[in-house]
Parts: structure tokens; sequence; C-alpha cells
């Protein structure tokens, strides 16, 4: 069997990654014994360096980064029929400023229990699939691990991505935040879940989560469970920049279900369409804009080192 290989992103959290990596391969090594470092250089050489892995024969790709890293880690173990390898593997050690996958899989703030943790058996979670309109009116395809969603929070990708994460995942997401919602409005979608009559709607965000969080913290969906087949589905309607200041307590800690303009659904396929331009987040990163399609597949990845996933709050 062809050794584990590590696709490490030297550049997250703002080359801190780079930097500790001496420490992280031992600590690695420590635990699954050899394995294959390669690094990526630029935006999308995850997605390369994972597939050619897995052409390689390895089993194993153990994704070293933030969130961008680890779904295009994702993207480089799936096509269009789902994994290219059947017996593949992933493994996440969070390197990262947002740390949203990592607080979604209940994994450790401290390197050392995650890397001891990739020796325990792995998880079969869901994986979520994202069919949506690239900036050139293209159509694409992506896969997601965590939360994808539109609206402002495409916005606040947009912004803080181009900004930079130097203050840290929470601020970082927290003032982008606040610079998109000042002139922002609510946009006009219509949204179909499961095939249902389709429900014409003015929305702030939409949030279609396999995990918890997204946003550099916020409990987006709290009841999400990345292993029961099911979307949970949260809708965000009338929120201003006042609201978030006022309001941002119950975001970080998943109370915000309960605020007026604040929906809640489960579902496993969600379409989306607008006459405006409205932009999309998937893991962190704005990969395009509506019309889209998210679609639930269920029990379609093993994760080694994720534990039971049960978040702690």
């Amino acid at each position: 069997m062809t050794a584990p290989v590590a696709v490490v992103n030297p550049k997250a959290a703002g080359g801190a990654t780079g930097r500790q990596w001496p420490r992280l391969a031992k600590l690695i090594g420590t635990t699954l014994g050899q394995f294959t470092p390669v690094f990526t250089a630029r935006r999308g050489d995850g997605i390369t360096l994972a597939r050619q892995a897995i052409e390689d024969g390895a089993e194993l790709v153990v994704s070293v980064g933030g969130d961008g890293t680890h779904n295009e880690v994702l993207n480089g173990l799936f096509d269009a029929e789902g994994l290219r390898n059947p017996r593949a593997r992933m493994a996440v050690v969070p390197a990262g400023t947002g740390g949203d996958l990592r607080r979604s899989l209940g994994l450790s703030e401290k390197q050392r229990e995650v890397t001891e943790g990739l020796g325990s058996g792995p998880r079969c979670i869901d994986v979520g699939r994202l069919e949506f309109t690239a900036d050139d009116g293209a159509p694409g395809t992506r896969f997601f691990l965590n939360v994808s969603s539109c609206g402002v929070s495409g916005k606040v990708v947009e912004v803080v991505n181009s900004s930079g994460k130097w203050l840290g995942g929470k601020l970082s997401f927290a003032i982008g935040s606040a610079r998109a919602l000042a002139g922002y409005r609510d946009q006009p979608i219509r949204l179909r879940l499961d095939g249902g009559p389709p429900r014409d709607l003015s929305i702030t965000a939409l949030a279609v989560a396999n995990g918890q969080y997204f946003g550099g913290g916020m409990r987006v969906a709290p009841a999400a469970e990345m292993d029961d087949g099911v979307f949970d589905v949260t809708i965000w309607k009338g929120f201003t920049l006042a609201d978030f200041v006022l309001k941002s307590a119950s975001l970080y800690s998943g109370s915000h279900l309960s605020l007026p303009g604040v929906e809640s659904h489960r579902a496993r396929r969600v379409e989306a369409d607008s006459p405006e331009v409205v932009l999309i987040d998937l893991d962190g990163e704005r990969p395009g804009r509506l019309p889209a399609v998210w679609q639930v597949l269920p029990a379609a990845l093993w994760l080694q080192g994720a534990g039971s996933g049960r978040v702690s709050v």
C-alpha cells in the first residue's frame, strides 16, 4: 500500500503552518509512520495534489491547512461519479485561521491531540455537492464538507479573502460581516426544498449546512450532524448591520434560530435562483453565484481521526 500523503498549505494561518511544519511533520509521523508531504503554492493546488495522490495509489490523504485547503483536498478526492477510489479516506489537521470545519467536527484546538487522533478508526460522514454558476456564466460543480451559503455570506467571504485574515478567523469574519452588511440589502431568491413548491423570498443569507459552524465561529446550524443524511437549512431575513452588532452573541451561540426573521428547515436537495447576482460561499471560498443546486451525498466519505463528531458546547 502506498504511504499516506499529506497535502500541506504552508501559507495557511499567515504562513505559520509553513514555519511550524517540522514540528507538525513529527507529530503526524509519530502517529501515521512514514508519509509523503506535498505542498501547495497557489489556489487550486490542493485539488491537483490530492487527485495525484489517489492516482498514485494513496488511500489516505491528510489535509494540513485551513478550511479552504480542506475543501480543495476533498474536491481532489471526488469526481462527478463520487470518490475516485472507493477505498480513499481523508484526514484533517486544522492549521488555518477560521477553524469552522474543526468546530463542526468537534476536533481539539490542540494540534498534538488532533494528530494523535489520526490513528483512530475512520468515521463515515455525508458530503455536500453544489452545482452553481461561475462568475463567467459557465456551470460548475464543487463538493463541500461543512457549510455552503449565499447572500451576504458570499459577500463576506469576498471581503475577508481580499483583505486577508491577519486578525485571526473570528475577528476577520466579524469585521468582514460588518463591512458587507453596511452596504447590503436583502436579495430576492426563489427557493425549492426537496422538490416542493417554490417560495419567493428576500434573504439576508441562506445557509445549507452539513456542519454547524461558518463565518469564523458562527453556529449557523446548531442541530446539524454530519452523518444524518440531510442538510440543515437556515434562512436569515431582514438582518442589518445593527442586528449583527446587537445580536451577534446569539449568532455565535446558536440561539439565533428563535429570533424573528430566522427560519430553519431540513432537506436533502436545495434549489435557489435569483434575478440578481447572489454570491455563494462554500467552506469559506467564493466559487460563483446563483442559480445553484445543493445535494447531500449520504455516507460518502470516510474521515480518519474525526472521532464521534458530536460537537460539545
